[in-house]
């Protein structure tokens, strides 16, 4: 109950725990914000950390002189969490995926987010590695089932990088540039929401047109059942009318 506890705390006031981490020392802040994204990246058990939330917050300390986190250390541990993140993923993945997706162990993993990543891949081959890692739980899933897929490490791994250091740098220079701004500071906690909403949006929506898609498609598959074929509409001959008459 105390890491449940604890990661509520996180997900609902990352700002509050990056302060508490800098009451234990500049170097435990960095380790631990290294840590959060690293596993939120790296461990297919753990896609629902805020690693978007906490870049963010991390950005605003950056920049308040008073907190001792300077940006120039913080850019390069953020930018090699989510990097090491997908390599280990991936090697998860390649090595032990498909026993892990058996065993129906990991409840966040299902068969939609599967689908819609395998989805993502099949279209845009290895680009769906950089554009993944833009959306919750599938940056967590991507790396794991691009080494399921057999997609090649040298082909994963430049987007892979590219993908990380964009993202990290992203929304922690969003934190760093716009989270000294008054309006942010007094209404931190709905800033947090909505970059959690923003982010979950794209996969939401993705989810549920998996979800109607397939229904429209199993309804259609009745119909079509239903319905008799034109090859046993033109089969029907005169005589057979007659006969159904009599």
């Amino acid at each position: 109950m105390g890491f449940i506890n604890w990661l509520l705390e996180l997900l609902k006031d990352p700002r509050g725990a990056i302060a508490g981490w800098i009451s234990l020392g500049l170097v435990p802040t960095y380790a631990f914000i290294f840590l959060i994204i690293f596993i939120e990246t790296g461990v297919v058990f753990m896609p629902f950390l805020p690693g978007d939330s906490l870049l963010f917050a991390a950005g605003v300390f950056a920049h308040d002189p008073n907190s001792g986190l300077q940006l120039s250390i913080l850019l390069p541990v953020v930018w090699l969490a989510p990097v090491i993140g997908d390599q280990c993923n991936y090697f998860i993945g390649h090595f032990f995926g498909r026993r892990i997706i058996q065993s129906g162990k990991v409840k966040a993993m299902t068969p939609e987010r599967i689908a819609k990543t395998e989805k993502m891949i099949e279209k845009w081959g290895p680009i769906a590695v950089f554009l993944g890692r833009f959306f919750p739980f599938i940056r967590t899933f991507m790396p794991f089932i691009s080494g399921i897929s057999g997609m090649r490490w040298a082909r994963f791994t430049p987007f892979s990088v590219l993908g990380g250091v964009i993202w990290s740098t992203l929304f922690t220079l969003l934190g760093y540039f716009f989270g000294g701004i008054p309006v942010v500071q007094k209404h931190f906690e709905v800033v947090i929401i909505l970059i959690l909403v923003v982010s979950l949006l794209p996969t939401i929506i993705g989810l549920l047109k998996v979800k109607f898609g397939h229904n429209k498609s199993a309804e259609e598959a009745e119909e079509s059942k239903e319905l008799p074929s034109l090859d046993e509409v033109s089969a029907t001959t005169p005589a057979d009318d007659d006969a159904a008459k009599n």
